[in-house]
C-alpha cells in the first residue's frame, strides 16, 4: 500500500531512510541500552570518522529518533538517547539481529 501523501514509494524506503545505511543502525542499537556521550558512541562504534558520526547522529536527531543534550560545561559535555519514537525501531533492530546471528552461523 503505498504512503500518502509522501516522498517515498514505499513504507520501506522511510524506514532505510530513517533508520538504515551503515552507521544508523549500530548508532541506534548501542543507544537501545541507554543514554550515550559522544566519545563513548565512537568507541563503542569503532571503525566511524567523528565526522560521520556527527551527521549520521544529526540526521537521526531531524527524523526524531534521537534527542541531543548539551550541558553547559567546559569541556562541553553531550549527551544522545533515543526518543519515545526512537523506542519504536527496537523490534526493527532485534530483527536484524537474530536475522545477522542466524547469518553468522551459517557462514
Amino acid at each position: 500500500m503505498p504512503v500518502a501523501e509522501s516522498r517515498y514509494r514505499c513504507a520501506v524506503e522511510a524506514t532505510v531512510h530513517v533508520a538504515g545505511g551503515k552507521w544508523k543502525p549500530i548508532i541506534i542499537h548501542y543507544l537501545i541500552g541507554g543514554t550515550k556521550r559522544f566519545g563513548e558512541l565512537r568507541r563503542l562504534i569503532g571503525g566511524i570518522t567523528q565526522r560521520s558520526l556527527t551527521l549520521q547522529l544529526r540526521e537521526l536527531e531531524e527524523c526524531g529518533v534521537i534527542t541531543r543534550k548539551v550541558f553547559a560545561e567546559v569541556p562541553p559535555r553531550v549527551e544522545y538517547t533515543l526518543t519515545e519514537f526512537g523506542l519504536t525501531l527496537i523490534p526493527v533492530l532485534s530483527a536484524m539481529k537474530e536475522w545477522g546471528e542466524t547469518y553468522i552461523q551459517t557462514r
